[in-house]
Formats: structure tokens, sequence, C-alpha cells
């Protein structure tokens, strides 16, 4: 049997068997709402009903599942408006914390909503309602039947700042010819590495394009003036370091940094700002049982003297935390996740410290540690010395900080490429026709 054939035939069973669990996706969404990690105002989003009526004309869907990718596209997303002032543009990613940020940082007049899972009917309700004449999917989100039923319906759809992992090669590769009739649904693939580009192409995906990542893009994160001159105020001189974007495991290891180094450096803060905000208060209980001074950002604790460690547990303030602090450790890297940007650090004067666990950014984390724009670490013995190092010798701190900028420095142009290569795309999309809003739409 042709692998076009046979994909096909297990596409088609997969649409029936997920319209089948439909009462099952609708009992895991009950249950994630329970957990806080579903909007239950915007639940139906999640099934395909538009939360608000569609504008008339030419429209180009843009998705980034969650906060990383949705923060990536909006640089893309400022480009198409200045480019392409005609288009309407629906924003969508499906997490709530990424909700909560596209509310904040989309530009007015941008639409968010929320991604249908993917089940026939709440894709097809989705289309039916936005009609798309372009979507672009931002790094890897390959769900059958919304890219299935978005070709077949006639949207124009493109991959950029397509990634997969190495995990993820291994895996996919296993079924080379199902994920290679996903990726030639995409009239145009743009990969972020040469990584990334040879896996692509290995996987199916049609002639790839290597433009860079479009993170690079990204203005530096934003800060609130009065905030950041109030914690300058309060912290003065105050010897101090941040653990940023930490997961499981790794509170654990920067509590063990704190300890190792109070004692050298009097009065040492120790800024934790977790990747996930909602695990702040469980936090600082384990924190507080190791006899460590604890002021909780969400419960609106002051940072005083005796503070020991200030646990940031909210949304959309990474911009503050970085520019108080000129060591940071970036986490998810010391355990095996991937880590984090190291980008948005690099632009904010950070001396940048990581572990060896990269690979959602190996390019990037290669190409900084080649230039000394970063340090990797193994373990908590390791962190603490290099922090301590950083700490205490200024012209280290200021040659990484130095190299760290002058690498993001190095990648601008990037969103130019991009655009460029997108451009016949978006002008197909403006010239096409422009439906006006389907009757009864929300």
């Amino acid at each position: 049997m042709a692998p076009g054939v046979m994909a096909g035939g297990i596409f088609v069973a997969y649409r029936l068997f997920s319209a089948a669990a439909t009462p099952l996706v609708r009992r895991h969404l009950r249950q994630r709402v329970a957990r806080g990690r579903e909007d239950p105002a915007r639940l139906a989003e999640r099934f395909g009903h538009a939360g608000v009526a569609r504008p008339p004309g030419p429209l180009v869907w843009v998705h980034g599942a969650s906060v990383g990718e949705s923060l990536s596209a909006l640089p893309l997303v400022d480009g198409i408006r200045e480019g392409w002032p005609g288009l309407n543009l629906l924003m969508t990613t499906g997490t709530v914390t990424s909700a909560r940020l596209m509310a904040e940082r989309l530009p007015e007049g941008v639409i968010h909503q929320y991604l249908p899972v993917d089940l026939p009917a709440a894709v097809g309700r989705f289309l039916a309602h936005w009609r798309p004449a372009l979507g672009l999917m931002v790094e890897s989100e390959f769900w059958p039947n919304l890219l299935l039923q978005a070709r077949a319906g006639g949207v124009d759809l493109a991959l950029v700042n397509g990634r997969v992992s190495g995990g993820s090669y291994a895996s996919w590769r296993r079924f080379r010819p199902l994920i290679g009739h996903l990726l030639r649904q995409f009239s145009i693939t743009l990969a972020q590495s040469r990584e990334d580009e040879a896996h692509l192409r290995d996987l199916g995906a049609a002639d790839p394009l290597r433009l860079g990542n479009l993170k690079f893009a990204a203005p530096p994160l934003a800060a609130d003036p009065e905030e950041l001159a109030a914690f300058r105020g309060v912290l003065g001189a105050r010897p101090r370091w941040l653990a940023a974007s930490t997961h499981p495991g790794e509170e654990d290891i920067v509590a063990q940094v704190h300890a190792r180094l109070a004692p050298r450096f009097p009065g040492l803060l120790t800024l934790l700002v977790p990747r996930h905000p909602d695990r702040g208060a469980g936090l600082a209980e384990g924190l507080r049982s190791r006899g460590l001074r604890v002021a909780l950002r969400s419960a609106h604790q002051p940072v005083s003297a005796e503070t020991e460690v200030y646990l940031a547990d909210t949304i959309g303030e990474m911009g503050l935390w970085y520019r108080l602090c000129d060591v940071v450790f970036v986490g998810g890297s010391l355990i095996a996740k991937g880590g984090q940007n190291l980008i948005e650090p690099a632009k904010l004067g950070s001396a940048i410290l990581c572990g060896p666990h990269m690979t959602n950014f190996l390019r990037v984390s290669e190409e900084m540690s080649r230039a000394d724009a970063i340090r990797q670490v193994v373990d908590a013995e390791q962190l603490a010395a290099a922090v301590s190092w950083l700490l205490e010798d200024d012209a280290a701190r200021a040659g990484m900080i130095e190299a760290a900028a002058n690498y993001a420095a190095a990648q601008a142009g990037v969103l130019d490429h991009i655009i460029g290569a997108l451009k016949p795309h978006l002008d197909r999309a403006a010239e096409s026709t422009a439906p006006g809003p389907p009757e009864g739409s929300a």
C-alpha cells in the first residue's frame, strides 16, 4: 500500500475515533476547569464556539500553543499589521496563562480565542466561523483534524519558526508517513535552526527554509517603571540573584545554593520565579520548612531585610525580575525539560547560567557558550560556585553581560527574513474574497 494511501486511511480512523471520544474530552476539560487549567467562562471556545463576532474582510489566523510561542509571534503580528493593514488578525492559544498574557500584550483590534480541541465538530465550527485565508502555525502544533480540515477547506497554511526537538524527532520518525502527511499540509515551512530544518526535511516537509528563530525578534520584555523603581529603592546594593522559569526539582537546588552562599554574602536575596505560577504557594511552604524566610509575590508580601527568598509567582513580570538581577539562572535546564528562553535575559543585561538540558534552545545555547555569553552547570555545587563567582567578580560579570547582549543583537533581522518569505502568502490573503460575518455569529 502506498504511504499516502496508508496515511489517509489512518487519519480517517483518527477522525472517527476522535469524534467518538467527544464525551471523554468534555469530561477531561471539566476536570481541567476544576484544577484551574481551563477558563470556565470561555470553555465553549475549546469546542469551536466563537466568543466574538468575525469582522468582515480577509482574516489571517496565527496560532501559538503556549506562552513562549505566543510571545514570539507578537513581532510577527506587528509586522503583518504594518505591512498589510487591511487584514484582520486572529490569535489562538491553548493555555490560560497565554490567554492572560495575550489580553495584555496583543495590539488593539487583534482578536484572541482559545484553540479548539482536536475534535472534528469543534474544528469544523471554528473554521466555519472564522474562515481564515491564511493560518500561521508557530513552532510545532500538528493537530491532525485541525490541519487536514483547514487545508481541505482552502486555508493556506504556513509553519513558522518550526521546531522539532531531538526527542520529538526520535519519536516521530517511527511514524514518518503520518507526520509527513501532516507536514505536507503546509505550503511553506520555516525552520528555526539547521537541526530543525534537517529534522523537518527528513520527516517529510517540502523544502523547509532555515531563516532563524523568531524569538530573536521579540523586543525586550517590558517592566512597570514604578514597580522597578520601587524594588530598586528597597533592594539597593543588596546582593541578589535570580532563578527564572524553574521546574519541579530545580527549586530544591536553588534552596541548596542559597544555603551555601548566604554565609558568604550577608543579606543575600534569592529571587525565584517558577515556570508555572500556580505552584507558588506550595513552593513557599516547602522553602519555609527548610527554615528559609520567604515572601510571596501573589500574597502581596513585601521584601524586608529579613527576606531570604522572594517567590515571584505572577504572570507577565519576567522583565521586571531580569532588570533587578544581573546574575540569572535560566531553569528547565538542570532537569530534562529542554531549557527556557536564553534570549530574553540576554537583552536585559544578564550574566546567564543554565544547566546541560537545553534541547529546546540547542543551537542558541551552543553558540552562546562558544561566545562566552553563558556558562553551563550540572548540579547545585557548580551552580553555587558560578553564582558566587559572578557576584564577586565585577569584570567577569560585565564580560558575560556584554557577550550575551552582543549575541542577541547579532541575530537582528530574522523578522524581516520571515516576513519576506511569507509575503506572497500574505499578499494572496489580502487579495482573497472578503467574507462578511456568518449568520448567527457570536
